[in-house]
């Protein structure tokens, strides 16, 4: 079956509609706008699930000069994550009001909340590369918003501008992948499909023999993989998500669970046929096993339940990076199967901590416990979710778990690796004995006493439970019949994700086999060690937390804390409040700019355009002008230098005059009328005489000197512009300029079309002075104590 444009385009462009409107439902719902919300996204899941089964691709057109189309390709892979987003979204939004509860800036949040499930989606849907793009950055920019709730706190700011700037740099990194990728697909599936990746993976052996047949195979890989791993939060670009948890909780279930950290996990599947290779293998392989490894050891060091819950995040996303590197299916299938699992109990698993926070007032892992005699409920459901997490079976985790460890074992099958054959099992187990070890630890926060500091917890709503528990029940289902998600939606992802398919079969181990051996090992190392968590806690928090890379914050600090030292500094210089500093740096950079451009292009300033070629009044003005501009710099008064300066401007009017320019020697005496009698009216508020150092007559004459030859270069490099293939463009706008432009002759078109885009550039100048204008009035008049000076 087909899937149907306008069911996509609902789904995907429901969310930002209702977004755009929710100032207005705020007003009229109130805090009760997020079961609102949660209509939105039962919506979108009920829409989605109408394609449940469809394959295809739908596109509607946008910019068909480039090849650039919306369009939306529907399978099972693109089917489970979109349903995750909605079917988890609905559930956040119910959650959302008694978590928010007289909380500000509510309308902001829901907007954001239904602008990123939107995005979420289109990712999921989207089949062409700059519609990737676009809803890539936009799960970016509401994740800023989102995590940033807190405007008025200082950790919540640090914590969104660090989020937004490893995901949109790791998205810049991801853009040039793709437009390297675009470059060579057109060569393989067409012109008009150099951005269609539905039309790519349809040809994955070509595509990549082509793309190692011109040097860009490992570019691309690389470019991708940093995209995805900035995400992601892979090692060692994961310390942006433990300080994203000063979101608010109802946030870090939704971006940093189940959604947003997993959309570099969807993309490493979705072009996994197209680009597995040994190079993918040991790239991806490699680095969500460090990551599965590095994060687990930082979740056993955690003192708070969100940033272990963030910790532990990370070290799962390792595993489902690790999962799609290894190139057998098994691979696929690990990721593929543990993507669902890990969404539904993480999901949980926050909602808790959520509850847990809401209801104690502390996040503090030391002093919570014995929590099940206020929150029976709440501990039930975190006995299901934590033992999935924890992979102990039969709990959902477990068979993903164990999928992993075959496809490492199976790695060494396919390709030589040599030592990385038993050492990618090695660390897989190891990284499973501390998943056990902080998955115990935090289901241990409802078990053994109450620690001294509280007597009371109190009862959460009903809102608050009932979203954990029907994603504890969907856990505990895939629990007890593993086979039922598989033939549900897990098979049809991983036929959209693996190279060889086959019939998919999971469930608990009925005979020993290596996987077996592997998941006992990991399992009983987790429970022998539990009891020694507080020495593997301090023995792991007193590793230098400067060490890169396992402190978290070390290379953000050490790089962005550096380049905001030297803005600070630079500022204070440039922005000193003088208007001619001001003038300095935005002419020297403009020439600098300029300048360098022209040498990064090797243009050349051509010999024959330097000389004097005029008739005699030509070149009587400009003789003329040139002594006017020299007297403008001798004038000793500024009623000299102004009457002067516009005796350089009449010069030029007459210029225009014998070049046969009537209309701009008409515009240029006005012009030089007008400024002339400005400059007379505000002359007498200027000072007759400035203070100013023999240094700054130097700076300035330089600076005078760098603007002339800038203006000199350019007008000589533009007016002997001789493009090849002129004659070619040229007999192109003459023969369409007319019937398509809807002018009577080719000038007339120029005309209207140049005029168009320099009345919007116009346009745009005179908004922002408007608004820098309205700025600085308010400043005014709102200073310190609200008056006026």
């Amino acid at each position: 079956m087909d899937p149907e444009l306008p069911i996509v385009l609902l789904a995907v462009g429901l969310p930002f509609a209702v977004a755009g409107v929710t100032p207005l439902l705020f007003r009229a719902l109130g805090e009760r706008t997020g079961y609102a919300g949660s209509v939105v996204a039962l919506v979108c899941f009920g829409l989605l699930g109408s394609q449940y089964g469809s394959e295809g691709t739908v596109e509607l057109e946008w910019i068909p000069s480039l090849a650039v189309a919306l369009r939306f390709h529907v399978d099972g892979w693109a089917l489970l994550f979109a349903l995750l987003a909605s079917g988890i979204g609905t559930l956040i939004f119910l959650y959302s009001p008694a978590y928010m509860h007289d909380e500000s800036g509510l309308a902001r949040f829901y907007a954001a909340l239904l602008a990123f499930m939107g995005s979420i989606i289109g990712v999921a849907l989207a089949a062409d590369l700059i519609s990737i793009f676009l809803f890539w950055e936009l799960t970016s920019l509401c994740s800023f918003v989102l995590i940033g709730h807190y405007t008025e706190e200082d950790e919540s700011q640090y914590a969104a501008r660090m989020a937004m700037l490893v995901t949109v740099g790791g998205g810049l990194f991801l853009l040039v992948g793709f437009l390297l990728l675009s470059l060579v697909a057109g060569d393989v599936v067409g012109p008009a499909s150099a951005f269609d990746l539905a039309a790519m993976l349809e040809r994955p052996d070509e595509l990549q023999t082509a793309l190692r047949e011109r040097g860009l195979f490992v570019p691309v890989l690389g470019l991708v993989a940093v995209g995805a791993g900035a995400k992601s939060a892979q090692v060692p670009l994961h310390f942006w998500l433990p300080n994203a948890m000063a979101a608010p909780t109802p946030v870090s279930a939704f971006l940093h669970s189940a959604t947003m950290v997993k959309v570099g996990v969807y993309f490493v599947g979705r072009v996994r046929p197209m680009l597995v290779s040994l190079e993918w293998l040991l790239l991806f392989a490699t680095v969500g096993l460090v990551t599965m490894t590095v994060c687990a050891l930082l979740a056993v060091a955690a003192t708070d339940i969100k940033e272990l819950l963030a910790y532990s995040t990370a070290s799962h996303l390792g595993l489902m990076i690790a999962g799609f590197g290894f190139t057998t299916v098994l691979g696929a299938e690990t990721g593929v199967f543990h993507l669902l699992n890990h969404a539904l109990f993480k999901a949980a698993l926050f909602l808790v901590a959520g509850i847990v926070a809401h209801e104690t007032g502390t996040r503090r892992i030391a002093d919570l416990g014995g929590l099940r005699h206020d929150l029976p409920f709440t501990a039930a459901i975190t006995a299901v979710v934590a033992l999935s997490m924890a992979g102990i079976p039969p709990f959902s985790g477990f068979y993903s778990k164990e999928l992993l460890f075959e496809a490492a074992l199976e790695a060494s099958h396919v390709y030589d690796i040599g030592v990385l054959g038993w050492l990618y099992p090695a660390v897989a187990v190891f990284a499973s004995v501390f998943t056990v070890v902080y998955s115990l630890r935090f289901l241990a926060l409802f078990v053994g006493d109450r620690p001294a500091g509280y007597s009371h917890v109190h009862r959460p709503s009903l809102t608050l439970l009932v979203p954990p528990a029907l994603l504890a029940l969907l856990t505990a289902v895939i629990s007890v019949d593993p086979e039922l998600a598989v033939r549900a939606i897990v098979q049809s992802g991983v036929d959209a994700t693996a190279v060889d398919t086959h019939e998919m079969h999971v469930g608990i181990p009925t005979s020993y086999s290596p996987a077996v051996g592997m998941s006992a090992v990991a399992i009983a190392g987790g429970i022998l060690a539990f009891p020694v968590y507080g020495t593997l806690h301090d023995g792991i928090r007193a590793i230098p937390r400067t060490a890169p890379p396992v402190g978290a914050n070390w290379w953000y600090d050490a790089v962005v804390g550096n380049l905001t030292g030297s803005g600070r500094w630079l500022a204070t210089r440039v922005h000193n409040g003088l208007l001619r500093t001001y003038a300095t740096w935005t002419l020297a950079t403009t020439c600098a700019l300029t300048l360098a451009g022209f040498a990064a292009t090797a243009t050349v300033v051509p010999a024959e355009l330097i000389g004097l070629d005029a008739d005699p009044a030509i070149a009587l003005v400009l003789a003329v002008a040139v002594v006017a501009g020299l007297a403008v710099v001798l004038a000793s008064t500024h009623v000299a230098g102004v009457l002067t300066l516009s005796i350089l401007g009449f010069m030029v009017a007459i210029f225009y005059i014998l070049a046969s320019a009537p209309d701009l020697a008409l515009t240029q005496l006005v012009v030089e009328t007008l400024v002339l009698v400005i400059f007379l009216l505000v002359i007498e508020e200027i000072p007759e005489y400035y203070e100013v150092g023999l240094g700054k007559v130097a700076r300035d004459g330089v600076l005078s000197l760098a603007v002339g030859a800038t203006a000199f270069v350019t007008v000589l490099v533009t007016t002997d512009a001789r493009p090849d293939g002129t004659t070619e463009i040229a007999r192109y706008y003459t023969e369409r300029a007319v019937p398509e432009g809807g002018g009577t002759n080719v000038v007339n078109v120029i005309l209207v079309d140049f005029r168009g885009f320099d009345t919007l550039g116009e346009l745009v100048v005179v908004a922002l002075a408007a608004i820098s204008i309205l700025t600085l009035i308010i400043m005014r008049s709102g200073g310190a104590g609200g008056d006026e000076e």
